[in-house]
């Protein structure tokens, strides 16, 4: 079967490995076998969450023909907190709904 390991180590960096191994794998063993865990070597602990196709699992789901193993890395900031932050340079006149369309419109219409 054809399985995919996906692992982001940084923004905007993408290391994809696609396998192919036999019918009864795990996710663990799929990590083992695509040799992401030796070449960054922060994902090799048990406390890494993965997800196929978006939706989280543990290391030893078994894997179906097709599946996308996504290894998660861990925030930097929280998400909250970039909002808040983003809207504090921002200002309030340029972000939500009613921000002015055109020029010399109230805000809300």
């Amino acid at each position: 079967m054809q399985i995919t390991v996906i692992y982001a180590p940084a923004a905007r960096q993408i290391k994809e490995v696609t396998l192919t191994l036999e019918a009864p794998c795990h996710v663990l063993s799929a990590l083992q076998q695509s040799g992401l865990l030796y070449e960054f070597p922060e994902i090799d602990n048990l406390q890494i969450v993965v997800g196929i196709w978006g939706h989280p699992v543990g290391l030893k789901h078994l894997l179906r023909d097709r599946d996308r193993v996504e290894v998660y890395r861990p925030l930097r900031v929280d998400p909250k907190m970039a909002r808040r932050e983003r809207f504090v340079k921002q200002g309030a006149r340029t972000t939500g709904l009613f921000v002015k369309k055109r020029l010399g419109a109230k805000a809300g219409y």
